[in-house]
């Protein structure tokens, strides 16, 4: 079965399968390592660790399709990618939909903010009008070459206009096409708990550690009915703070041994790259 094929039996399977965020391509790497069933592409993680700034739309096109590529080289994992906007109008979504699915993914989700955008969990957000979102959906289901790519339709009207309002703009983008639908930055259990019976749709329910939308279980989120349960940036946030920890030990102590409480092993580290298979490969072509 194809990788795009897996993802859509997932999210229709309604068993709040866990996707974890990569970064890059070893974020990737141990996520598949891991046993995870599935992969988010993260422009967050990409903005915050390609950049050093904020998800406040300073990604492009250009740096998501490249890392999509890297990290479709490097698992056989789905990919599903955060596309943003879609960077411009639902001529550029189009533009973005051949690009990512030339990249190597295999769902684009594209959200209805005012560029340029926010991180769902920051204040100052804004959206477009549902016109025109559900106008970008359409170029987006429209643009796709193999219709066993999925779009992922996101919804940030919670924040600004209200919880109903999120519902029917997740319905419009559902009829526009969309086969997994996201309201993003919902802040009540009541409201997590509602929109899998409101909502025909698979659904993925974002949990943002510190962020505005309570941490359930994923198997609780699979008991309400959602296909996907995202951490789009615990990788993240856990290398920084393995980094701030054995970076601080360095500073402190002037040495780090291979401590297993501070860094993995050189042995394994050269395992997740992958150097044993190239180490039998170039034995292979050696002449």
């Amino acid at each position: 079965m194809s990788t795009r094929k897996t993802l859509r039996s997932l999210a229709e399977a309604r068993r709040g399968v866990l996707v974890p965020g990569a970064f890059n391509a070893l974020s990737a790497r141990v996520i598949e390592d891991l046993g995870f069933d599935a992969i988010y592409v993260t422009g967050a993680g990409v903005t915050n660790m390609w950049f050093g700034l904020p998800d406040q739309g300073f990604m492009g096109l250009h740096e998501i399709a490249d890392h999509t590529a890297r990290i479709r080289d490097a698992v056989r994992l789905p990919l599903i990618v955060d596309a943003d906007t879609g960077f411009g109008n639902a001529l550029n979504v189009r533009h973005t939909v051949r690009v990512l699915e030339r990249a190597g993914a295999d769902c684009i989700q594209f959200e209805d903010q005012v560029a340029p955008k926010r991180c769902g969990h920051f204040s100052g957000k804004d959206v477009i009008s549902t016109e025109e979102a559900v106008s970008k959906i359409k170029a987006a289901v429209d643009a796709r070459t193999d219709s066993d790519l999925l779009i992922m339709a996101r919804t940030d009207a919670a924040a600004t206009q209200g919880f109903e309002a999120a519902i029917e703009r997740a319905q419009r983008f559902s009829e526009a096409g969309a086969d997994i639908l996201f309201v993003e930055a919902v802040t009540t259990a009541d409201e997590i708990r509602a929109l899998p019976r409101r909502l025909a749709k698979p659904q993925l329910m974002n949990m943002v550690i510190g962020g505005k939308t309570p941490i359930f279980g994923a198997d609780e989120l699979a008991g309400l009915g959602y296909g996907i349960v995202l951490y789009a940036n615990a990788a993240l946030q856990g290398a920084v703070a393995g980094m701030q920890k054995t970076l601080t030990v360095l500073r402190e102590t002037k040495r780090v041994n291979e401590d297993p409480a501070l860094v993995v092993s050189f042995a394994e580290r050269q395992r997740l790259v992958r150097k044993p298979e190239l180490d039998a490969l170039e034995k292979h072509y050696a002449v």
